[in-house]
């Protein structure tokens, strides 16, 4: 067997070489012993392949891209009946010229052995795991409640300690499809191929015990980096599906300006295009449409350009699965570049996978519609899931892969950025997700914390939700509490977007509510905090850590951190406990986990001991939201109308009673090159005795448009009445607050390439 497989591997050597081009290991991180071959990745980390022809995949998936990482010191033996590799994390241990997978399924093949707090923990192909902590999952679609929980697919990480990606070419994703190979392309995008052997096993084990960050990292180090989205797409979005006209459109634009509501993205949802709710002649309809409804927007340009005018961005909704109908406007031009007969009047099929189709496509359809001014598509794919011309490409992935590459290289002026479904691993390559249509109700809000935070175990950061639900069953469509404690919900997650289904039974235009102004300080605070969520979002990037996160990336020992589903981090210093049930005389009682250290309670101006469980009341304006003692929450002032600015003043939010930092992240916002155009700012503070230092450094880094010189609004708060402060050699004026024990110290303008250092005395 060995022998066959060997010579096979020879055979064919020469017909591989075309397709190794991609992201291929180093030869010094491979272990071959027949059919079976293993990488080191990371010492965390041993790809796991075992080929009956003796062919090994050296390409990209969908769900690995890259391979070429520096190889780890590890050490291998061969005793003539197993082969054994060690690292300093764990020990793996072949059975020569075997098939990894036992029936039934044991370590006598292969086995990895390992320690987890102490305890030796011995994992081997075909072991269940039930203590994974779980991904996520494509679609809440009809979710009502908590119903999907049990759809959510397996994570990254496991408090058993290790956790396995399963990237072999016949296993399936949730939706059906697989994990096919990614092949250069001439077309600048890797398209998709068959892998090298359909029957091969491809496994990348993950042993990094309870350290769930740096699994998070190291994942990214072979499945990309989670891309930075521009800064637009973190502001508020205003969106419904409804059969809006251009005047609804711009009456929208202009009432949320009346009403000094904050807003960067407009979403024109189907009815942008002929549906069949208002036909023509030759009648145009269904879900898949690329024409202009000119009855309800004549003037598509000028419309875009009005939007644009407000400062928003507006993105088309789509959904592709039709293809091209004989109706559409671009139908010639389309049939004619791929050399088909366009008086034949057949519909051109959805076909993504050809190449021909696709630059087809994109050259006139999506390009002429940007050059009209869209700048981002919605990507509402909801239906076939799975390409039947080849085995195994799922249609969302796919979906995914293109448009976002199309994106990156054909608008090099701005940031690729789409709106998605989840279409397996390797999706959070592509960024923000559409979680879906669900139910309007209070169990449906309870659920999607739990559900958003837990994304982050896959890299899937960005999800964003339709913030008071979308459909109705039996709730009040338009309830102003569910609606409140949904969008105070949304400031804590990656994407602040409102929406629901047709009709005028529910409503999304938040100024026409009874209790507008609560709601609308929903969207203030998500505005002043976009500084400090724009500094996490760039942490994302660097590190592969979402903005969402569950409590046990930070306190994996403690049980608390797993039982408090409903509870989460949003960025390093902020915890967050959303109110998801209705309340009782306006006051709803919320019981919170406060982990080790201290947390200051925005809400109550007080500071809060951890290693403790409270019972917290909270009125309807009020949002369970807590800084880490120690912590700078850098903010924008109330004067910022979009999240696009960069304001020459900003707010700090400080904690006092601890030392702390922050290292405060910004960029163009929507520059290509923000992974070396960018500035920070080091923001610290300590306190000695009476006397508190609080140090802005100079700006490390450089961006077009950023502001030379900034005043700052110190909020310092656990602290005593101050008696004096200083700037420099300049005396400051310090005002009080006694009920929220804070100190307010405005810091006059300086050069941001100077820094600052202010210093304040407090009273005993």
């Amino acid at each position: 067997m060995k022998k066959l497989c060997i010579a096979a591997a020879l055979a064919i050597a020469t017909a591989l070489c075309a397709r190794a081009s991609g992201p291929k290991a180093s030869p010094d991180a491979v272990v071959q012993d027949g059919c079976a071959r293993f990488t080191v990745l990371r010492p965390e980390m041993i790809r796991i392949e075992y080929s009956p022809k003796g062919v090994f995949e050296d390409n990209a998936t969908f769900t690995v891209v890259n391979r070429q990482l520096p190889v780890p010191k590890y050490s291998k033996a061969d005793d003539g009946e197993y082969v054994t590799i060690t690292t300093d994390a764990l020990s793996l241990r072949y059975r020569k010229g075997s098939n990894p997978l036992s029936e039934p399924a044991s370590p006598a093949n292969l086995s990895v052995t390992m320690s987890v707090d102490g305890n030796p923990v011995v994992w081997y192909p075909g072991l269940k795991d039930p203590q994974n902590l779980k991904g996520t999952y494509r679609t809440l679609d009809g979710n009502n409640g908590d119903d999907y929980r049990s759809r959510l697919e397996d994570g990254l990480i496991s408090r058993s300690g290790w956790a396995v990606i399963n990237d072999s070419p016949s296993f399936e994703r949730a939706d059906g499809s697989r994990s096919l190979a990614l092949v250069p392309d001439s077309g600048g995008i890797d398209w998709a191929a068959p892998r090298a052997d359909a029957d091969a096993l491809d496994l990348y084990f993950l042993g990094y015990g309870h350290n769930y960050k740096k699994a998070l990292y190291d994942f990214t180090l072979i499945a990309g980096k989670i891309p930075l989205p521009p800064d637009y797409v973190l502001g508020y979005w205003y969106s419904k599906y409804d059969n809006y006209s251009a005047d609804d459109f711009r009456n929208i634009v202009k009432s949320m300006r009346d009403n000094d509501i904050n807003a960067d993205v407009l979403i024109l949802d189907m009815d942008w295009h002929w549906n069949g709710e208002k036909e023509v002649s030759g009648g145009r309809g269904g879900w898949t449409g690329w024409s202009w409804n000119t009855n309800l927007i004549p003037d598509p340009e000028g419309l875009l350009a009005d939007i644009h005018k407000g400062g928003l961005r507006a993105a088309l909704n789509l959904h592709p699965a039709d293809g091209v109908a004989a109706h559409e406007d671009q139908y010639k031009a389309v049939a004619e570049a791929m050399g088909l007969d366009a008086g034949s009047a057949e519909t051109i099929p959805w076909m993504l996978e050809d190449r021909k189709f696709a630059k087809a496509f994109f050259d006139h359809i999506i390009r002429p519609l940007e050059k009209q001014g869209v700048d981002f598509w919605w990507l509402d794919w909801q239906q076939h899931l799975t390409n039947p011309r080849l085995a195994g490409l799922g249609e969302t992935m796919w979906c995914n892969h293109v448009f976002f590459n199309d994106m990156k290289k054909n608008r090099p002026d701005r940031r690729p950025v789409i709106f998605h479904r989840w279409g397996g691993l390797g999706s959070h390559r592509y960024q923000i997700g559409f979680s879906g249509d669900t139910y309007i109700n209070f169990p449906t809000l309870a659920f999607e914390p739990y559900f958003t935070a837990t994304a982050s175990n896959v890299g899937y950061g960005y999800w964003g939700h339709d913030l008071g639900g979308h459909m109705i069953n039996y709730y009040e469509p338009n309830d102003p509490e569910l609606l409140l404690r949904w969008m105070q919900f949304g400031v804590f997650t990656p994407i602040f977007r409102t929406h629901a289904t047709k009709g005028g039974h529910i409503e999304r235009r938040i100024w026409t509510y009874d209790n507008f102004p609560m709601i609308n300080q929903t969207v203030k605070l998500r505005y002043a905090l976009f500084p400090y969520l724009y500094t996490m979002a760039r942490k994302a990037y660097d590190t592969g850590v979402g903005l969402c996160r569950p409590m046990y990336y930070e306190y994996p020992e403690t049980a608390e951190a797993y039982e408090r589903e409903g509870q989460y981090f949003f960025g390093d210093d902020i915890l967050v406990a959303p109110v998801v049930e209705p309340s009782v005389d306006g006051v709803s009682k919320k019981e919170i986990w406060f982990p080790e250290g201290k947390w200051w309670s925005v809400a109550h101006g007080k500071l809060i001991d951890g290693g403790t469980v409270r019972s917290l009341d909270y009125t309807l304006d009020q949002i369970p939201y807590f800084y880490r003692q120690g912590a700078v929450i850098v903010k924008n002032p109330p004067e910022v109308k979009h999240v696009t600015e960069r304001p020459d003043a900003l707010v700090l939010d400080i904690v006092a009673g601890a030392d702390g930092a922050c290292e405060f992240y910004e960029d163009a916002g929507d520059n290509a090159d923000y992974a070396t155009k960018y500035a920070t700012t080091s923001i610290s503070h300590k306190q000695r005795g009476r006397k508190a230092e609080y140090t802005i450094a100079p700006r490390k880094g450089a961006y077009e448009g950023m502001p030379l010189s900034r005043s700052y609004k110190m909020r310092i708060f656990n602290t005593p009445r101050p008696v004096k402060a200083k700037e420099g050699g300049r005396s400051l004026q310090p005002s009080y607050d006694a009920s929220s024990r804070c100190t307010i110290v405005d810091v006059p303008s300086s050069p941001c390439d100077k820094g600052v250092k202010v210093t304040v005395e407090y009273a005993d």
